[in-house]
């Protein structure tokens, strides 16, 4: 298995994604990941997933960490909270097919998981698929890229 072992990968979760969160956490752990946890420490009912996909998303986009999984619940919230930072390209992910080709095409960084709906295991999977997965910069996705960034700009 290819491992990012020169790179951080960064997570954050709220109370409805902590304890997927943990279990993620360990699991990488586990296949030497480097992690920089940006919260939630404790499970708090009360707590605000922009308080924690905020400052990981720009992470990412800073290039502090090498990508980012947030968790909250369904992830739809921690989802568009983390696109509302410049630079940072993330996406819901169910499947396993999403969580590599949203890198290969898209040059996806950050995923966004519910801890509601989305199993241990299955999180696994989609986690690796989405770590290990590179981007293919064909031109055609460089030119939707392109666009993004300067939507962003403006």
């Amino acid at each position: 298995m290819e491992k990012f072992t020169n790179n951080k990968i960064g997570i954050c979760a709220d109370h409805g994604g902590f304890e997927l969160k943990e279990k993620i956490i360990s699991f990488l752990l586990k296949n030497e990941f480097q992690l920089v946890d940006f919260g939630a420490k404790e499970l708090n009912n009360n707590d605000d997933f922009p308080d924690y996909v905020i400052p990981l998303a720009q992470a990412v986009s800073a290039g502090e960490v090498f990508r980012g999984i947030a968790i909250c619940g369904s992830g739809v919230g921690a989802c568009i909270a983390a696109n509302k930072v410049s630079g940072v390209r993330a996406a819901l992910i169910g499947d396993y097919f999403s969580a590599h080709q949203g890198v290969e095409d898209d040059d996806m960084n950050l995923i966004c998981l519910g801890g509601r709906v989305t199993g241990y295991a299955s999180a696994e999977e989609l986690v690796l698929s989405f770590l290990n997965a590179e981007f293919i910069g064909a031109e055609r996705h460089l030119r939707r890229l392109r666009k993004i960034k300067n939507l962003e700009k403006n």
